[in-house]
């Protein structure tokens, strides 16, 4: 469902709605799966860890969703994007999921739930760094 959403939104898209020249929509594409499929395990691995006694890790896995699924209605809204606030959101969302993922491979060898999410959180800290790397590149519209 999100690839035709996406595919169907950048279809509609005219190039000067794109907060800057020169950005790749498949690459924000990635972004958006990483960030969703991370946010997904994240909440999975959070209601899991409510019954085990690991409240920190639970409490981690949380506000992690909550800051993908925020970082993703934040790439959505190309129109109002703020390139120093989209970094900073961007960085943010990256420091919170490698603490996820840390506190989730403290846990990975006896809660597999734990496992995922930690790869998760890695997959989207990867994407997001992309993305990072191709905002840098590319030049604000009007430019």
């Amino acid at each position: 469902m999100m690839n035709m959403t996406m595919d169907m939104m950048k279809g509609a898209m005219s190039s000067s709605e794109m907060p800057m020249k020169g950005m790749d929509p498949a690459m924000m594409q990635e972004c958006m799966e990483a960030l969703s499929a991370c946010s997904q395990a994240c909440v999975m691995c959070a209601d899991a860890d409510a019954g085990e006694g690991m409240g920190r890790c639970g409490s981690l896995c949380a506000n992690c969703a909550d800051m993908c699924d925020t970082m993703m209605k934040m790439l959505l809204r190309v129109g109002g994007w703020d390139m120093q606030v989209m970094s900073s959101m961007m960085q943010s969302t990256m420091m919170m999921a490698r603490a996820c993922s840390a506190e989730c491979m403290m846990h990975a060898e006896m809660a597999e739930h734990c496992r995922m999410c930690a790869m998760a959180c890695d997959q989207a800290v990867v994407a997001m760094e992309k993305m990072m790397g191709s905002m840098s590149e590319a030049m604000p519209m009007g430019s």
